[in-house]
């Protein structure tokens, strides 16, 4: 079963009808389909979202932060992620976005932009300090640190060790938000708008520190249509927007919501990106392996072109993609980041995080080397015996799965309908 706690999506029962597309879907393994419902096991979940973005019945629910959940802090103050400026038409400026966010309720909005240029800066002076190993990989996607973590352990001191844009700002916000506006620290709740779930993994169980600066994440699809009516009902944003254009905006900043954004900010090293779990999947592999070793950093997201292609966007991807591009290109590419700032942030290490990456280690077949071995042996045995034809019809995505499930306790061989009429 899925823990509320550690994970970011859930399956209501009530409208799941085992349909198996989820179980399909899920690059992890990580769903079976028992007594006609789908259940996630918590070892195996990496909180990717496929599931969510796949299921025909809207059965997949994420937990995000509810509105209900800002009322415990008299001071509100919201981060929204680059992508919700692309979710909105081109007549839509990011500034009135902004502007509608402050009427919607909140006390303080931050524009993240700056701050993933800040982050694209310092990328570009860890890469040129640090010469191994190579590649590098970059911490912005939650869900790649996790798939690390479970797959790839052998890959976490391969993370570069920079908290991620939102983060950061949350950082430099709780550093001067009381001093600047009087509101004791406990007061002061700080929100981020987030076209994926996973980020609320990585606030309530932080991979990097001890705690996230981050109070919750609130999924765009609960904010868009409050945001939309409000931009609708109010022509002062729209003045306001345009007379007091008071936010800077970075162009580089704005195009981390893409595949390549970061990669694109980073002039002076060998840089590849790769998005879709999948791709990220046999990217990782082949790092395992020792290769690409030719490259300084690589970039991975797990949903396609990027955040822009998060499960909880509303916004037709491609179109999406095509608005922040042009944001881009009206913006430029002009730094907006004070170096003298950046470098004294740097060296005090105000963006690094506080402790390395560590391995999730998935649970062994038994406690016992001599029973693990023995089970191991039985797994192979049951194996050969089920057809190999992957249909999921026993509740497991396929015949290998289903025979380590059977030596976990977790399945019978009666699972298989095949199984059987061969035994009969």
């Amino acid at each position: 079963m899925t823990d509320n706690t550690r994970h970011s999506v859930q399956i209501n029962p009530e409208k799941c009808i085992g349909c198996v597309h989820c179980m399909i879907a899920c690059p992890t393994k990580a769903i079976r389909i028992k007594n006609g419902k789908a259940l996630i096991i918590d070892e195996l979940c990496i909180d990717c979202g496929e599931c969510l973005r796949f299921c025909p019945q809207d059965a997949v629910e994420s937990m995000t932060t509810s509105f209900s959940d800002l009322k415990a802090f008299p001071y509100k103050v919201v981060i929204p992620a680059t992508v919700l400026y692309g979710q909105f038409d081109n007549t839509t400026l990011p500034n009135e976005i902004l502007f509608a966010l402050r009427r919607v309720g909140f006390d303080y909005v931050y524009e993240l932009s700056t701050i993933c240029e800040l982050n694209n800066t310092a990328l570009e002076m860890y890469l040129a300090t640090h010469p191994k190993p190579r590649p590098f990989i970059s911490s912005t996607c939650p869900v790649v640190i996790r798939l690390i973590q479970r797959r790839f352990p052998s890959l976490c001191e391969h993370i570069v060790p920079i908290e991620p844009p939102r983060e950061n700002a949350a950082k430099i916000l709780r550093a001067n938000l009381p001093r600047m506006t009087k509101v004791p620290a406990s007061n002061i709740g700080i929100f981020h708008i987030t076209p994926c779930p996973a980020k609320m993994v990585s606030i309530n169980h932080p991979a990097s520190m001890e705690k996230s600066y981050l109070d919750g994440a609130i999924s765009i699809r609960d904010i868009f249509k409050t945001i939309y009516q409000t931009l609708r009902q109010s022509k002062e944003d729209t003045i306001m927007a345009h007379l007091f254009p008071e936010t800077i905006f970075s162009g580089t900043g704005v195009g981390t919501a893409l595949s390549g954004g970061e990669t694109r900010g980073l002039k002076n090293h060998r840089t590849v990106a790769v998005s879709g779990v999948r791709d990220t999947i046999r990217v990782l592999n082949q790092v395992e392996l020792g290769l690409l070793k030719d490259v300084d950093l690589l970039e991975c997201t797990v949903c396609p072109d990027g955040c822009i292609g998060g499960p909880l966007t509303v916004e037709n991807r491609y179109l999406a993609k095509s608005r922040i591009l042009r944001l881009v290109s009206i913006m430029g590419e002009r730094t907006v980041v004070d170096s003298s700032d950046m470098n004294l942030l740097y060296h005090k290490d105000f963006l690094s995080f506080h402790h390395p990456i560590a391995p999730l280690e998935s649970p062994p077949l038994d406690a016992d080397p001599a029973q693990a071995i023995s089970k191991a042996n039985r797994r192979n045995e049951i194996f050969q015996r089920l057809p190999r034809k992957d249909c999921g019809a026993c509740g497991a995505p396929d015949c290998r799965t289903l025979a380590d499930d059977i030596v976990r306790g977790l399945a019978a061989l009666d699972d298989c309908p095949f199984a059987k009429k061969e035994e009969t």
